[in-house]
């Protein structure tokens, strides 16, 4: 059976793009297929090839991926998969649009709606001429919606990384998802029941994400707070952070490792829809202090693995952290949370399952 793997963009290195990684290493016989790939940005994919769109060959357009927009859903049509039995794509945008032949199935790991066709005021808010703008960008949202619900209906099946996720994808797209939560490679990180006077936030700067209330409740309490991650946010969030707090940028894969396996917790205010931050920090023994709604209520256990906090305001973020001071934690358990549940291996005998109905399902019809 051919496989082809297929991803949004591959610009960055956030969550999506780290189950992405999984996949290709799991399937290193699968040809690659992306928009744009910019190999210093984003997951090590060694020596495979990376087939990429048109878009590549415009000047800029890895850099300035997201004023692409447009271009994308035509890029992926234009991709040439009729080769393919079976296509996983990973998306939580275009992707999912790619072209198959009549008898192959597509698998669509999706990491959420199209963000900022369906939450466009959220998620393009720390865009500040957004507003000037805004009539005539949601001319163009709206064509692109519809554009966006008739692909939704090109794969066979969707997984879905978190029952949030998963209640999206009906209610927009009207297909039903699989629910399978999304692993982390627990070799990637590192156990330690020796925690230093820090905490720690680790996130893309963009608005949702809430870094402002992190700096906020950081800056009363006057506590040790580390933030690595880089983004339009960076400068505004620098100028309203007091010397308690220390702004990182972007840190290597070795030095990431370390700081989250000694964080006393590690800060998660944003509404995710899954978060693989979360896991990651459990994975390193280190417990988790997070907006309570969201993928964090399919991977946190209240008190054993993290704090929720119930509004995304400072003094709810405050109220968890003096609470998150008075557990006794046992780094050891939260480890083994993590690894005994959002381990590779848990992952891929879900998913290999599926495949192997598909591909029982791909030899019934030829």
């Amino acid at each position: 059976m051919k496989i082809a793997l297929v991803h949004d963009y591959l610009t960055q290195r956030g969550g999506a793009e780290r189950v992405f990684e999984l996949l290709c290493k799991r399937y290193p016989e699968a040809d690659i297929f992306t928009s744009l790939y910019e190999p210093q940005k984003t997951i090590d994919l060694g020596e495979r090839i990376v087939n990429t769109t048109f878009l590549q060959k415009i000047p800029g357009a890895a850099k300035n991926f997201r004023l692409m927009a447009p271009l994308y859903f035509p890029a992926f049509r234009a991709l040439d998969l009729q080769d393919y039995d079976l296509i996983i794509s990973s998306s939580t945008s275009f992707a999912k649009a790619v072209k198959k032949k009549p008898q192959a199935r597509h698998i669509c790991f999706c990491h959420n709606v199209t963000r900022f066709l369906w939450d466009t005021e959220t998620y393009l808010r720390e865009y500040g001429d957004y507003r000037y703008f805004a009539p005539l960008i949601e001319k163009v949202f709206q064509m692109m919606r519809n554009v966006d619900l008739k692909y939704s209906q090109e794969p066979d099946l969707y997984i879905a990384n978190s029952s949030v996720v998963a209640r999206r994808i009906q209610e927009i797209y009207g297909k039903n998802a699989l629910v399978i939560n999304y692993p982390i490679d627990t070799s990637n990180f590192v156990f330690s029941d020796t925690k230093d006077e820090y905490y720690l936030a680790s996130a893309r700067m963009i608005s949702y994400k809430r870094l402002d209330i992190i700096v906020e409740a950081f800056n009363w309490l006057g506590w040790n707070l580390l933030i690595s991650g880089d983004g339009p946010e960076l400068e505004r969030l620098k100028s309203k952070a007091l010397s308690n707090i220390e702004f990182l940028g972007h840190v290597t894969d070795g030095k990431r490792k370390d700081l989250f396996s000694r964080a006393k917790s590690i800060i998660v205010a944003a509404l995710e829809d899954y978060g693989l931050v979360p896991v990651e920090a459990n994975a390193s023994g280190t417990p988790v202090i997070a907006y309570g709604a969201g993928g964090v209520l399919d991977t946190q256990i209240p008190g054993q693995t993290g704090v929720f906090f119930k509004r995304q305001t400072p003094d709810s973020l405050q109220a968890a952290l003096l609470e998150a001071q008075g557990i006794s934690w046992n780094y050891e358990k939260i480890r083994n949370h993590a690894v005994n549940n959002f381990s590779e291996q848990a992952f891929f005998s879900k998913v290999e399952q599926i495949i192997d109905q598909s591909a029982h399902m791909y030899h019934s019809f030829i």
